[in-house]
């Protein structure tokens, strides 16, 4: 359902949506490093280190199952950061964007 006469490749090479795009890439690889370093230090840590791993923290808990919830927990996290990043930053920019392509569009 895309509306005939977009070109796409002049968006693709607008100013405004080149800045947006290595602003959320920027972003979002930086999120991904995180996420990633995360969960190969889990795997890394459980074959290296199982004692560590099997340690009991908090009763039953040992510290592999509390790494792991940790994991769940900055999941969370990631996903509320990058919704507040992208309504505060993102989103506006979007917008601006959005409105100059149709201003430009209708000169």
């Amino acid at each position: 359902m895309a509306e005939m006469g977009i070109n796409w490749a002049a968006i693709a090479s607008h100013p405004k949506f080149v800045e947006l795009h290595r602003a959320k890439m920027r972003f979002l690889v930086g999120l991904w490093v995180v996420g990633a370093t995360s969960y190969f230090l889990l795997l890394i840590g459980a074959i290296t280190a199982p004692g560590l791993f099997n340690t009991k923290v908090i009763g039953r808990l040992n510290f592999g199952y509390l790494f792991c919830l940790f994991q769940f927990v900055l999941s969370w996290a990631i996903a509320v950061y990058y919704t507040r990043k992208s309504n505060k930053e993102f989103d506006p920019l979007t917008k601006e964007l959005v409105e100059l392509i149709i201003k430009e569009k209708s000169q």
